[in-house]
């Protein structure tokens, strides 16, 4: 029995029905960009952020570059970040011509260190931008104080957290701006690239639908250089048929967390952990291990997928080199050598969790 890393199929069959009725609706209205249906889940989604506006993009990755630009962070400009995740968040420091300034991140949660972050501020620095890395919150209270404190910009990457929350307020709603991705693997994913940034800054929303359509807020009328950077309408159905069930596809990817938490406690692996104030929403399930090669060797030949996210920090990729600060990051580092992902998604079942662990503590 193969075990992927995560399993689309199931949830598709499940929604077929739903989601291929909205297709035919946009099919048959022949309305497939910035129609009804992507503005409908713009004011869901704020609405589910406890924000006034969203603004739906064409990926997480757009969100985050017209964000930093609506943002007014330009060329000399510094946003503070983290160097442990996707490529996509120092892209898009780099797409505006920023500098990214990296500083290591908490050995629990993998987040980025709020600790270290005053240290890193200079006269050019412009933002913060934490990533709320595998569905954990980051540590928001501290970093939201000192964005106030130095009049910084607070961006949050928020690409795989959609549902997670921080003392009660939700991932994407304590910045400027919160930056979502919804890649099909994502805890909501649509059926190709979509993004969506969510803000209380009416006059940053504005920027951000002029600059995601041309630069345009009247057709053939350009106040600025924008983008062609839209999310569809058919991406926007099934965003909203899986909106409404995003709760209980969040608890079951939390009740999966806590039977590998129980099934892993006897092992020399160190599961995730939750920082206590934010509640986390497993877009990964990431352990690490000192024999991860083994480990990942012997799940592999039993048919068992896994991941290692991410093996090279962003301080040490050859396309960020010159432009970024060249720190040593020790926690990052030794982090990057031991994470290794396991199987999550809200259909997993605990017979395939039991045998993943089983497996996993044959290996080591």
């Amino acid at each position: 029995m193969q075990i992927p890393m995560v399993d689309l199929r199931g949830q598709y069959e499940a929604l077929q029905n739903e989601i291929e009725s909205g297709f035919q609706e946009v099919l048959q209205s022949t309305r497939f960009v910035l129609g009804p249906h992507g503005a409908a889940l713009e004011e869901e989604i704020a609405a589910y952020c406890g924000v006034r506006h969203a603004v739906g993009v064409a990926s997480g990755t757009d969100a985050l570059h017209l964000a930093l630009l609506a943002s007014g962070i330009g060329p000399g400009d510094e946003v503070i970040t983290t160097p442990f995740t996707f490529i996509a968040t120092g892209e898009a420091i780099r797409y505006v011509g920023a500098k990214a300034v990296f500083v290591d991140i908490d050995p629990e949660t993998f987040n980025i260190d709020p600790t270290l972050i005053e240290a890193a501020i200079t006269e050019r620095t412009r933002a913060v931008l934490p990533v709320h890395l595998f569905g954990q919150p980051a540590d928001l209270d501290p970093i939201a104080k000192l964005c106030k404190r130095y009049g910084l910009r607070l961006i949050e990457d928020c690409a795989q957290s959609f549902g997670a929350a921080y003392n009660g307020k939700m991932t994407g709603a304590w910045g400027d701006a919160g930056c979502f991705s919804f890649f099909p693997s994502k805890n909501l994913g649509c059926f190709g690239d979509g993004g969506m940034i969510v803000t209380d800054d009416e006059e940053l929303a504005e920027r951000l639908r002029m600059l995601r359509n041309h630069g345009s807020r009247i057709t053939y009328r350009h106040e600025m250089i924008g983008f062609n950077s839209r999310l569809d309408e058919l991406q926007a159905v099934v965003l909203r048929v899986k909106l409404k069930r995003i709760d209980s596809y969040n608890e079951a990817r939390r009740r999966n967390a806590q039977r590998y938490n129980a099934l892993l406690a006897g092992t020399t692996v160190k599961t995730p952990v939750e920082e206590g104030r934010g509640r986390h929403v497993y877009h990964q399930y990431t352990i690490l291990t000192e024999k991860r090669e083994e480990v990942q060797a012997t799940l592999t030949a039993a048919g068992i997928a896994s991941a290692i996210y991410y093996p090279i920090p962003l301080h040490l990729q050859q396309a960020m080199l010159g432009f970024c600060n060249e720190p040593s990051l020790p926690v990052t580092e030794a982090t990057a050598k031991q994470v290794l992902s396991l199987p999550m998604f809200p259909e997993l079942t605990a017979n395939q969790i039991e045998r993943v662990c089983l497996t996993l503590a044959e290996a080591l």
